[in-house]
Parts: C-alpha cells; sequence; structure tokens
C-alpha cells in the first residue's frame, strides 16, 4: 500500500468551499472600496453645486429669450392686447427646451469628468439639475416684469401696450425637465461607452477534470476501466488466500 498523496488533516488546494487566508480581499469584516464610495459622495456633492450655480445662466436665458405677454390698461381693468396670443405658452416652452438642452449638456460634462456611472453621481446630477431649476425660475420672476399688474397699469397710463409677468404654468414638467433628461443621457452614456464588469473566469475542464476535485487519469486504452479481478477469479477457480485449501 501507498500513503495518500494528500493528507486527511489538510484540505485541497482546490477545494471550492475551503475559506479564504486571513488577509485577503475577501477575508470578513474587511470594507472593499470605502475610500472610492466616499471619493463619489464628495463628487456628487460638487456636481450638485456647479449645477445649482449653473441656474443662474438658465434663468437669464429664459428671461431674455421668452416671450412677453401684451397687456393694455383702460383705467377700470387689464385686458390682455392679442386675446389670442400663445405668448404664455411659449414661456413655458422656452423653459422646458432651455432645461433639455441644459440636462444634455451638463450629463455630457459628468460623464467626461468621471467616466463611469454610480448612485451618487446620478443623484447628484438629479439634485443639481432640480435646484438649478428652481433658481432659474426664481431669476425669470424676479428680475422680469413686476408681478403688480395694477400698479403697473396705473404707472403707464391708459392705452398703453406693457409686459406681463414672466410665469410658469405648467410648474411640474418645467421644474424636472432638467433633472430627468439629464439622468436619462448620462445612464444612457453609461451603457453605452461605460467600463464593462470583467468576465467571470471559469474552470478549465480536461479529460475527467472536476471543478470539486483533482483530475483523475484516464484508462488507458486495452484495459478495463473497472475494478481489478482476482487471480482465478476469470477461470472461476477460488482465489488463493489464507483460509483456501489447496490440493
Amino acid at each position: 500500500m501507498t500513503a495518500p498523496l494528500t493528507p486527511p488533516h489538510q484540505p485541497q488546494s482546490n477545494d471550492p468551499w475551503q475559506a479564504p487566508p486571513s488577509g485577503s480581499h475577501a477575508a470578513p469584516g474587511e470594507q472593499p472600496g470605502l475610500d472610492e464610495r466616499r471619493t463619489e459622495i464628495i463628487q456628487a456633492a460638487v456636481i450638485a453645486a456647479v449645477l445649482t450655480v449653473v441656474g443662474v445662466a438658465l434663468g437669464w436665458l429664459w428671461l431674455w429669450l421668452a416671450p412677453r405677454v401684451p397687456l393694455v390698461s383702460d383705467d377700470t381693468a387689464v385686458f390682455l392686447k392679442n386675446s389670442e396670443g400663445e405668448e404664455a405658452m411659449g414661456a413655458d416652452g422656452t423653459f422646458v427646451l432651455l432645461a433639455l438642452a441644459f440636462g444634455l449638456v451638463s450629463a455630457v460634462a459628468v460623464f467626461l469628468f468621471r467616466r463611469r456611472g454610480g448612485i451618487p453621481l446620478v443623484v447628484g446630477l438629479a439634485l443639481g439639475g432640480l435646484l438649478g431649476s428652481l433658481l432659474a425660475w426664481g431669476i425669470g420672476t424676479w428680475f422680469g416684469p413686476t408681478s403688480d399688474v395694477v400698479a403697473h397699469a396705473k404707472e403707464v397710463g391708459k392705452g398703453v401696450t406693457f409686459d406681463a409677468p414672466l410665469e410658469l404654468h405648467a410648474v411640474g414638467a418645467a421644474i424636472l425637465a432638467w433633472p430627468i433628461a439629464a439622468m436619462i443621457v448620462h445612464l444612457g452614456l453609461t451603457a453605452l461607452f461605460g467600463p464593462r464588469d470583467p468576465e467571470p473566469e471559469w474552470g478549465v475542464f480536461h479529460g475527467a477534470s472536476s471543478y470539486y476535485g483533482a483530475p483523475q487519469a484516464e484508462p488507458e486504452a486495452g484495459t478495463a476501466s473497472g475494478p481489478a479481478e482476482e487471480p482465478g477469479a476469470a477461470d472461476g477457480r477460488p482465489a488463493d488466500g489464507p483460509g483456501s485449501a489447496r490440493s
């Protein structure tokens, strides 16, 4: 008899159920990627702050490009000069189009800056777009025509045309246009051009190799693969043994 190649008390090196050695990347209690996660959160906060400041540019562009709604007064009431005009809807449409453009540009800029996805980055992008839209709305209404229409009508006089306050009628759609567009574009860029996860490495099976054990030698050609037969078993004679009798 020969001694086994692997002692019973020592597990095989290719045992998949063997516990990982201490100090490896899979050791219990370890928190991989903690520094990277902290960096992503900081970058997301910076992105949200920058996009909020960029909302100032959106507000001034809306104030400059939005169509004005002309009003006129007859000393008793204030009327629309053109009752069939669509200037009021044009103000909402201008804001939405500008917000969509800002969402597209901001998503591309964030992707080029980071070159990967991540929940903190997407949250920072959406939060910055939302705060930037709110700031743009406030700038447009604050620096636009006054909201005191009656006082403005008395100031300009009877029959003089003046501009109505700059307002948003579809507030929800206008405010959410920037963050929604930014998230969709960023997720699309990440899916198309972001880094891919490495493919899992599979074990190589050769002959009678097994993932759970060492490879087994294949039987040579012309030999039986079954258990070895004792002498004399083939011709029906009993095998020689301690208790067998010889004639």
